[in-house]
């Protein structure tokens, strides 16, 4: 479909181009953006939207793309597209936008507009008030069913939802919520207040949006109340708004495994020089810290001359311990980031990867004793060389899965984030220990050789 949106753009069949846009979804007709790079063509697309429309694509485009629309529209095109927009897309956008940009989206903004976006922008990043939207459906307890629905249709044209409903007192104090469903299937002549769902769930303004964002999942939500901290009700959070926090900060995660500093935009509208940047730092650690393994190899320097072979076995030994710790991070991390973990297991966690690294470590430490005495079957010593490589990989794939689970459960303790420990600590550690253990192993059992 965006082959052939883009096709009838080239040709300039654009009743055709407007006529294709009326059977597509929002989100479908903003990707069609992307492709598009020059400030002319943008706008024509954009003014080839249905006008209902425009200002639903026009809260998923990307932010550059938003930029170049907002500085190609006349101030009466902006102004329609700003009044149709939500309020948490609206915020969002301003946070995106270059100061010169803001300054023209503010002053084409509604004074109520203006107000509420200033007092959303003083909210913490990382809080729920960021993340909230004030379009939402509020009822009186004291209201019919009837009465209700009058007021659900007089006023849910421009809300957010509509499937759930916040009840509220006259100082607006959240005192329940009920559904359509609820209502739909009630007596039309109940009171709200008889068929609502009193103390329901809620966050509070300051709430760090990570946990809330996980509080859909765990209580299978498609809206969360905001109260302030007279408990009153100052906005809701949609499912949409909590999948988009999740999604940042799994990235996120994946990036700091992965040894690199979280980046803001997609990775094509990244530039050569922000990715670089992102990943120079974790790079420059790890090649430092990789000098440890260097100087301990280093000390050793005479058993390696003295027996050669040792030296083939080290790359298997510490991918191996490596890998083994990345299984057990990559588990923790997880079951920390859900809420399955708790800092309070930290012992039971690390008795099972105790147990796992047994299985494991004996497993490997077999199959390589085995290929070690049937591939150096003609060298005297193989049967002690592959004692000491399956003695080290038990004891490598032992610390590392110790370390694996508890350097991110400590992270945790200390207020860190638990991904950072993946990359440049645990592999430095681990190398580092299977080194030691594996030339102490050889010089005791092989001492004499050496």
């Amino acid at each position: 479909m965006i082959d052939r949106v883009l096709s009838l753009l080239e040709e300039k069949r654009y009743p055709e181009v407007k006529k294709t846009f009326l059977s597509m979804h929002e989100a479908d007709i903003a990707e069609i953006f992307d492709e598009v790079s020059d400030s002319e063509t943008t706008l024509r697309l954009f003014r080839l939207i249905p006008k209902d429309n425009a200002a639903e694509v026009f809260s998923y485009l990307d932010a550059d793309v938003q930029q170049r629309i907002i500085e190609a529209l006349t101030d009466t095109e902006l102004k329609y597209i700003l009044d149709g927009m939500y309020l948490d897309d609206y915020v969002d956008m301003v946070e995106e936008m270059p100061a010169n940009v803001v300054q023209r989206v503010m002053k084409n903004s509604s004074s109520k507009n203006r107000g509420l976006i200033n007092q959303y922008l003083n909210y913490p990043e990382d809080s729920a008030g960021s993340l909230m939207t004030c379009e939402y459906v509020y009822l009186k307890k004291t209201l019919t069913v009837r009465e209700a629905f009058t007021v659900i249709r007089n006023t849910g044209i421009d809300k957010e939802t509509v499937y759930t409903c916040y009840v509220t007192s006259p100082e607006r104090k959240l005192e329940g919520v009920v559904s359509v469903l609820e209502l739909l299937l009630a007596d039309p002549d109940k009171r709200i207040g008889d068929i609502m769902t009193t103390s329901p769930i809620c966050v509070h303004t300051m709430d760090d949006k990570e946990d809330v964002a996980k509080m859909f999942s765990h209580y299978d939500l498609i809206a969360l109340p905001v109260v302030d901290k007279e408990e009153r009700l100052v906005g809701i959070i949609t499912v949409d708004d909590a999948v988009d926090v999740l999604q940042e900060e799994n990235t996120e995660d994946f990036e700091l495994m992965a040894g690199m500093s979280p980046s803001e935009g997609t990775y094509l509208k990244t530039s050569v020089w922000s990715l670089a940047k992102n990943r120079i730092l974790w790079l420059m650690i790890l090649m430092v810290s990789a000098m440890i393994t260097g100087s301990l190899l280093e000390s050793y320097e005479a058993a390696i001359s003295a027996i050669p072979l040792l030296v083939t076995f080290i790359p298997m030994l510490m991918d191996t311990g490596g890998n083994s710790g990345a299984q057990a991070t990559t588990m923790i991390i997880r079951g920390l980031a859900l809420d399955e973990i708790e800092l309070k297991d930290v012992f039971r966690v690390w008795w099972k990867e105790v147990r796992v690294a047994a299985t494991v470590g004996v497993a490997l430490s077999a199959v390589n004793f085995l290929r070690i005495v049937i591939q150096y079957h003609s060298d005297p010593n193989c049967v002690r060389i592959a004692l000491t490589v399956s003695l080290t990989l038990i004891a490598t794939v032992f610390i590392a899965k110790s370390l694996g689970c508890l350097l991110p459960m400590l992270s945790k303790k200390l207020h860190l984030d638990p991904a950072v420990v993946a990359a440049p600590m645990l592999t430095t550690i681990t190398d580092a220990c299977s080194i030691l253990v594996f030339f102490n192993i050889a010089i005791g059992l092989l001492g004499q050789l050496m």
